[in-house]
């Protein structure tokens, strides 16, 4: 099945709508521009604007091209008009009453962020994702799949503040009570550090109906020196830097800002850089997550040993540092964290890359 996407823009009201599956998911639609029929088709909506008032994408499948399950987690892949594709995983959380649906989504195709420890990073960067790419994902996991999703955290492939525009409009999207209705403080955006995104992120989580809206950190390293190691964007965006945007960034009595903290043996898991990282965050007072490394194709690191994790957790912990181990989920299906991306894309960058300069030409 083929669903209709379609992205309507009035730029005099800088509004962006979405309906997927023939205007199934309309609501928004038909309240905000009076347009109540049922039917009502993609020509409908291309008589109802002007030349210019609208962005009307090609046709794209919400149905995943591939599916793959390891007992608790699914990965699926979406298929686009282009050919290229994108990954998401649900994720069932544990909570205090009930295990809730954590649905990680893509924000791009690729990543150009180049983190040595992240599978995505390997493939470079091929495109953002639009917005409707972006609702496709939840569309896909609830209604294809047939998943209530309870969480949406942006965490996929891509980095969410190099595209943060449309991630925003997707929150718009994804929070509507008249659509899929998931509440800000179910939302979390992930960076590994782009500070523009974080203060753009920051001044939507100020308005109201947004101010429980998350933000994740991802930290990696206790310093700058091992922070440039590992993560490039670190030579230009120093932790100093990145602590002042997370002080900035608003709070609320659920946290509103984290810090993620990938622990890679010999890298950055030492007693020493125990100590250090929670010292750095302590001004902050977020909660610090540690997430055991999962190793990506050809890596030249190995997953940390149970008890290098225990011990790093429990030093930090020592320090009055909060702290919560992730999970590791979907490793059998190459789901887990720093593990999406498809290596077969990467191979055919160049050839999109051309392809795309010389659609352009014509």
């Amino acid at each position: 099945m083929q669903a209709v996407c379609v992205a309507l823009v009035r730029h005099e009201e800088n509004v962006r709508l979405h309906s997927f599956d023939s205007f199934a998911y309309s609501s928004i639609l038909y309240q905000m521009l009076g347009i109540q029929s049922k039917d009502a088709n993609i020509e409908t909506w291309r008589r109802f604007f002007r030349d210019g008032d609208a962005e009307i994408s090609p046709e794209t499948s919400v149905n995943p091209s591939k599916v793959v399950k390891d007992g608790m987690t699914t990965k699926f892949l979406l298929r686009m008009e282009d050919g290229l594709e994108t990954e998401s995983v649900i994720l069932p959380i544990e909570g205090y009453k009930k295990t809730r649906q954590t649905l990680c989504v893509s924000s791009q195709v690729g990543c150009a962020m180049g983190c040595e420890f992240c599978q995505t990073a390997q493939m470079g960067l091929l495109r953002n994702l639009s917005v409707a790419e972006i609702i496709a994902q939840w569309h896909a996991a609830r209604h294809a799949l047939g998943t209530p999703i309870d969480n949406i955290v942006f965490m996929g492939m891509g980095e969410p503040m190099e595209n943060i525009d449309v991630v925003i409009n997707a929150i718009h999207i994804l929070t509507d009570q008249n659509g899929p209705s998931i509440a800000p403080s179910r939302i979390c955006v992930s960076t590994v550090g782009r500070i523009e995104g974080i203060n753009q992120l920051a001044c939507l989580a100020r308005t109201n109906g947004y101010k429980r809206l998350s933000l994740a950190v991802s930290i990696n390293a206790s310093n700058d020196e091992v922070r440039k190691q590992i993560m490039p964007l670190a030579k230009s965006v120093s932790m100093e830097s990145l602590r002042e945007a997370m002080l900035d960034y608003p709070r609320h009595d659920c946290g509103g800002v984290m810090a993620e903290y990938v622990l890679i043996p010999g890298v950055n898991d030492s007693d020493e850089h125990a100590v250090e990282i929670c010292e750095f965050l302590r001004p902050i007072g977020c909660h610090l997550n540690v997430i055991p490394y999962n190793p990506r194709d050809n890596s030249p690191w190995g997953k940390p040993t149970e008890d290098s994790v225990r011990k790093f957790i429990s030093i930090a912990r020592s320090t009055g540092q909060f702290v919560r181990r992730r999970i590791t989920l979907g490793q059998e299906a190459m789901a887990a964290c720093g593990q999406l991306g498809n290596p077969a894309l990467k191979k055919k960058r160049g050839q999109y890359k051309l392809t795309m300069s010389l659609n352009k030409k014509d």
